[in-house]
C-alpha cells in the first residue's frame, strides 16, 4: 500500500520530481555533473529488493529497465551505472546515472568524488522535461 509511504528527507531536499510511474517515483537529482536519476518504489518501510511482493519487484525491474532507456535514448552515455546502495538513505530507491568516458569521476564510481553542482531553476526544468519526454516515447 502506498498510504504509509513517505519520502526520505535526504532524498526531498537533493532531488526534483520528475514522474510517478505506476509503483515508482522517478527522481532528478540535483547534481550538474552527470544525468542521474532516482527510482524510489512507493511502499513503506522496505529497504531492500527481496523486500517487495513478486508484483512489486517485477514491475519495479520493468520500470528501471524503462528509466534507464529513456535514459540513455535521451542523454547518449557510454555506460549506466544501476545501484541500489542504501547507504546513507536506507529507503529502496535505485541510482541510474548516466556516464561518459569524459565525465568527471571517470572510471571510478560517482559517490564522494566531488561535491553535487547544483542545478539552476531553469536547467533543472529543462531537464525534467527531457527525461519525462523520453519516458513517454520510451514507454509505449
Amino acid at each position: 500500500m502506498t498510504d504509509s509511504f513517505t519520502l526520505d528527507p535526504r532524498l526531498q531536499r537533493d532531488c526534483r520530481v520528475v514522474a510517478e510511474l505506476p509503483l515508482s517515483t522517478v527522481l532528478l537529482m540535483n547534481d550538474t555533473h552527470y544525468p542521474w536519476c532516482i527510482l524510489v518504489p512507493r511502499r513503506a518501510d522496505i529497504r531492500e529488493l527481496y523486500q517487495l511482493s513478486e508484483a512489486d519487484y517485477g514491475q519495479l525491474q520493468l520500470e528501471s529497465r524503462t528509466l534507464g532507456r529513456a535514459l540513455m535514448d535521451a542523454f547518449q552515455g557510454d555506460k549506466l551505472n544501476v545501484a541500489a546502495l542504501g547507504n546513507v538513505v536506507a529507503q529502496l530507491h535505485i541510482h541510474h546515472i548516466v556516464r561518459y568516458t569524459e565525465d568527471p569521476a571517470w572510471p571510478d564510481p560517482v559517490w564522494g568524488k566531488y561535491p553535487a553542482k547544483p542545478y539552476t531553476d531553469d536547467e533543472a526544468d529543462k531537464l525534467v522535461e527531457r527525461i519525462r519526454q523520453a519516458l513517454q516515447l520510451t514507454s509505449q
